[in-house]
């Protein structure tokens, strides 16, 4: 498996913080799922960075996919084998990390979900 565990940097735990509160989503595994998805979405590669995994959030691999791990884990591999950056291990941790980022920071600056539609989603999903 070529990742274990995640932990988030300390803007990323900020960012989903207010996203709960935003949202009425209790759990950071759904909130981190939503944000991988979103990140997937966005037709560019995203830029590579040095991200402090310095905050106390971490997740197991198995809590962020739940029972739907081993697809969360295809849709990496194949948006690394489209970016053309291939699958090794080193290679699939970095960009789980670089989208997982990027759509948390995505999440946390649409002002739809900051003005309440987040809420409203939650709530729906039940």
């Amino acid at each position: 498996m070529p990742i274990e565990h995640i932990r988030l940097s300390k803007q990323a735990r900020e960012q989903l913080i207010r996203l709960k509160r935003y949202t009425g989503i209790e759990h950071w595994n759904v909130l981190c799922r939503w944000a991988f998805c979103k990140s997937l979405a966005e037709s560019s590669v995203p830029p590579p960075a040095k991200i402090p995994a310095d905050s106390n959030v971490e997740l197991s691999w198995r809590v962020f996919g739940g029972r739907h791990h081993e697809i969360y884990l295809a849709l990496l591999r194949e948006r690394c084998l489209r970016d053309g950056l291939g699958v090794e291990d080193e290679v699939l941790a970095m960009q789980f990390r670089l989208h997982l980022h990027r759509g948390i920071a995505y999440l946390a600056s649409d002002r739809r979900i900051r003005d309440g539609v987040g809420a409203l989603v939650a709530q729906a999903a039940g």
